[in-house]
């Protein structure tokens, strides 16, 4: 390794660095005539001749920064290490210059453990990749702060101009059980790639690019690496360029060149007013610094990095000459320069001119770079914050090109109840109109939406600034879509089921109910103590013949939510879901309160618990497990604490276990109080299921049922009131209610059995997170 260092260029330390930043040799620099070393013989000694650079030769450098390495769910120990590489999106590499590490900065030491590291970070000339320093895995939540910076450079020919393809960045994980001591991860002979998750920059973020960047690897290496991104295009080399316009004259490429710099430029300006304002710190390097074009642009300056500082781009009047004002004009919308057509007086300049503004430009982007690049040192921290969280809020925006959200008030119908009205009524009050028409199938209508929906998705414009995670970009028409229903309903006072006909003119997103008189909401202490923290706990319920770690892709996505939640996996009912639907509910709640009272038992130690938010999710039968267990005395005391409940694909309604449906284990459970204690409720189904039915998972009325006038209809009416009562009962000031549809891709699986009968969708909700994330992270509210 410290052979391989001497080789690295830079004066090689960067000084504002605390550690050193190692500089490898532009590609660019160091490329040989061909002729001459053609001509030269197997003996000849003399000097290989190095053609100069293109006078417009660029970059575009990729700097990745490693923050953190969270085990979020390996499944094994061991040491790990993280390869980096980038390269050229398929059908161009062959004839570009391959994407190479450029410098290295370890901006602080690694927080390893001396045990729990190997050697350092390293690059393999062979394949242009980057390797993080190898470090141990022993447990799961665990954290490794590599804190490193490694910088592509994407080198660009003056012949080629800007870049006319996308990049991908390629994350691979590379694990090895056991290293015998001294030894390199690499040269054991167990190392074997475990996972590689991708991500696609396209060419225009090439051109300037902020981004915090997540990469969690694959469902069964769930891991969270804290990225970030940034982006710049600039002048390749450290020399000063030549005003001097070479014999040949410049190429047709230079006025797009410009374009793209003048574009990076006014990109990394905003960019550093923006982070510079939410860091609340100036950069300093740019006090004093002279960010004007000259001639080329007009009177109005740049805005300051910082409301507060004038000096970071100071107001100037030198040389505005015949060109003054065009060029603002057209940055003025960064988002149009690279494909705009509004640069005519561009091809107006003169060679010279145009080499004059290449170097103005390209020496102030450099200025700019390496200011931003020592400002990220000294803030790295906020920074990561800052760009996580607009991130986080930008979620909801990007994903919905998979999701259709609507609001749907609930027919009336619904909630007025049968033994109201007299015989010869209820039939008709079924079949009022409403925001569905029955004759429909529902299932039939919610396939043919989704459908709809995914073949429009190959029309639609996709963001070509941002990062593109290629586990939803690689083929976006395979990604599940999800159809989110909003419900809104007016609410009465609880106990009224009289007139409840009234409309509402305004829909809300939530269903609003009556305060209630006397006892406050507000969740008392605990233990008494005040200060204390806030117990979030989530309870998540396998279903038939399952396993304890069945949805734990949708744990996963809640903890990169909510890190601080405390989950439970239920294994009481492993092996047992054969039996007894209230010994399950009555194991379940044990469980649960065993869990709770340890949790809170030590948070008791540090400091107390002052509330408790008790969240379950729960898949297929789980549910009907959960509903039990909240019927059972144990769990009566923490029915005021219920949070949010998940329901993916579980059979609410039904009565098949009883000649006499009202003997029915479904119909007595309905009637039980556990639903109307939850703040937020969440009901997941698919019409591509077949083992459980689509109205019974979104607890609705179903054609056969509205068209029934038999006791088995007017008791399948009776059970659906009574769990849409208790969503509207007055336990909670508002209740966010939704109805959401998942619409699988099955074309992989082909036509089979396992399609055929509906079970690959009930169990697709097992083994994909992406339709969680898409839910989860739109709503991120209802989840912590």
């Amino acid at each position: 390794m410290l052979g391989r260092m001497k080789c690295l260029v830079g004066g090689a330390v960067d000084q504002g660095s605390p550690r050193g930043a190692a500089r490898r040799v532009s590609p660019a620099s160091g490329r040989v005539h061909n002729a001459a070393a053609a001509a030269a013989g197997p003996g000849d000694k003399r000097a290989i001749c190095f053609r100069p650079p293109d006078v417009m030769e660029t970059v575009h450098e990729v700097a990745v920064y490693i923050h953190r390495f969270h085990n979020l769910d390996l499944f094994q120990q061991g040491w790990y290490q993280m390869k980096i590489s980038a390269m050229w999106e398929e059908g161009e590499s062959g004839s570009k210059t391959p994407a190479s590490p450029a410098r290295v900065v370890q901006y602080e030491a690694p927080d390893v453990g001396a045990d729990d590291a190997l050697g350092i970070w390293r690059i393999d000339d062979a394949d242009n990749s980057f390797y993080t320093q190898p470090f141990r895995i022993k447990y799961a939540r665990q954290d490794i702060y590599l804190s490193v910076m490694v910088s592509f450079n994407i080198l660009n020919g003056e012949q080629e101009g800007p870049a006319a393809s996308a990049v991908i960045l390629k994350y691979e994980l590379i694990y090895a059980p056991t290293l015998e001591n001294g030894s390199d991860i690499q040269s054991s002979s167990a190392t074997s790639s475990a996972a590689v998750h991708e991500f696609r920059i396209p060419r225009k973020a090439l051109l300037g690019l902020h981004s915090y960047c997540p990469v969690h690897f694959d469902a069964f290496h769930a891991v969270l690496v804290d990225l970030t991104l940034h982006i710049v295009y600039l002048k390749a080399g450290a020399n000063k360029s030549s005003l001097k316009i070479p014999d040949q004259g410049l190429r047709p490429t230079s006025h797009h060149i410009i374009k793209a710099l003048l574009a990076s430029r006014e990109m990394l300006l905003e960019e550093l007013k923006k982070i510079s304002g939410a860091v609340g710190k100036t950069i300093e390097d740019l006090d004093d610094a002279d960010l004007s074009l000259g001639k080329y642009e007009s009177l109005q300056s740049s805005k300051p990095v910082h409301p507060d500082s004038g000096k970071v781009f100071p107001v100037t009047t030198k040389g505005v000459g015949h060109l003054a004002g065009i060029l603002h004009d057209f940055l003025e919308r960064p988002n149009d320069v690279f494909d705009g057509t509004s640069d005519g007086m561009l091809y107006t300049l003169s060679s010279e001119e145009l080499l004059e503004l290449f170097v103005t430009v390209s020496s102030q982007l450099s200025l700019l770079w390496n200011a931003f690049l020592k400002f990220h040192r000294t803030n790295k921290t906020k920074i990561l914050d800052y760009l996580r969280d607009i991130w986080a809020v930008d979620r909801k925006a990007e994903w919905s090109i998979w999701t259709n959200h609507s609001k749907i008030e609930i027919p009336h119908r619904y909630l007025r109840s049968m033994s109201d009205d007299p015989p010869h009524r209820q039939h008709s009050l079924l079949r009022v109109s409403g925001s569905r028409k029955f004759h429909e199938d529902p299932v039939q209508n919610s396939a043919s939406r989704a459908e709809l929906h995914r073949k429009s998705i190959a029309q639609m414009k996709i963001n070509t600034r941002s990062v593109q995670d290629m586990h939803i970009y690689a083929d976006p028409s395979r990604v599940p879509v999800v159809l989110i229903e909003q419900h809104v309903m007016v609410v009465p006072q609880h106990g009224s089921n009289k007139d409840l006909a009234s409309s509402s003119s305004e829909q809300k997103d939530t269903i609003v109910l009556p305060k209630l008189q006397g006892e406050s909401l507000a969740l008392k202490n605990i233990n008494g103590k005040k200060g204390g923290r806030v117990l979030r706990a989530v309870i998540f319920v396998h279903g038939f013949q399952g396993h304890h770690l069945d949805l734990r892709l949708v744990r996963n996505q809640w903890l990169l939510l909510d890190p601080g939640a405390e989950c439970l996996m239920s294994e009481a009912n492993e092996d047992k879901t054969s039996g007894d639907f209230k010994e399950m509910g009555g194991r379940l709640a044990g469980e649960a309160v065993a869990f709770l009272k340890k949790k809170v038992d030590k948070l008791a130690r540090h400091g107390g618990c002052k509330e408790l938010k008790l969240s379950f999710v729960g898949h297929s039968i789980g549910n009907i497990i959960i509903r039990t267990a909240l019927a059972e005395p144990a769990l009566q005391p923490y029915l005021k604490n219920l949070y949010t409940y998940m329901s993916i694909s579980g059979p609410h309604l039904g009565y098949c276990d009883d000649q006499d449906p009202q003997n029915t284990f479904f119909y007595r459970l309905c009637k039980s109080k556990t639903l109307e204690n939850f703040k937020n409720i969440i009901l997941l189904s698919s019409p591509q299921d077949g083992y459980v039915p689509y109205h019974s998972a979104r607890i609705e009325l179903c054609p056969a049922a509205s068209a029934d006038n038999s006791r088995k209809g007017q008791v399948f009416t009776e059970m659906l009131n009574n769990c849409l009562d208790q969503m509207r009962a007055p336990s909670s000031e508002t209740r966010i209610f939704m109805r959401c549809d998942v619409n699988f891709d099955q074309s992989a699986h082909g036509r089979n059995l396992n399609t055929m009968i509906g079970r690959a969708a009930h169990i697709e909700f097992l083994e994909t997170d992406i339709y969680a994330r898409f839910i989860m992270w739109s709503f991120p509210e209802l989840f912590r």
